[in-house]
């Protein structure tokens, strides 16, 4: 199994096989900073699970009434006990989409779509690239992005 290491905006990884280890450094911003490995990469779809520490995050729920995000900003240290998502192809970019799962101090936890969060402490993933591309495309009547498969 070939072994690579490689380094970017805020990221650091090791390629094993098909699958990256990914560490992001402390103080960047999440979404940020893995849509750049994403596209510096070109994974053009797959899967993403994480850990981490982070000071901030701005989270988002979809109100299938209005299909409209609700849009809101916690700032506190949190751990993050689970981030999961995919990457697809959304208006010709290569994006992740992410879920996220938060650990606060009272031992509560917040969860919802990751719109951005600022790592404070450590942020690690592994992606998990798959051999294909997959395309998003708005769904009007839903009001959110659905993959394509003609595309």
């Amino acid at each position: 199994m070939e072994i690579i290491n490689c380094k970017g905006n805020h990221w650091s990884a090791r390629k094993a096989g098909q699958i990256y280890v990914v560490s992001l450094d402390n103080h960047s911003n999440i979404v940020e900073t893995l849509t750049d490995f994403i596209q510096n990469q070109n994974i053009q779809a797959g899967e993403v699970t994480g850990i981490g520490a982070v000071s901030e995050a701005t989270l988002r729920f979809f109100n299938p009434a209005t299909k409209k995000y609700v849009d809101k900003t916690f700032k506190e240290q949190m751990e993050v006990t689970n981030i999961s998502g995919n990457i697809s192809e959304i208006e010709g970019k290569l994006m992740p989409h992410l879920h996220i799962t938060l650990g606060r101090e009272d031992y509560t936890a917040l969860a919802g779509h990751l719109l951005e969060a600022k790592i404070q402490g450590a942020a690690e993933f592994i992606f998990y690239p798959l051999e294909t591309r997959i395309v998003k495309i708005k769904n009007e009547e839903i009001g959110i992005n659905l993959y394509d498969f003609e595309k």
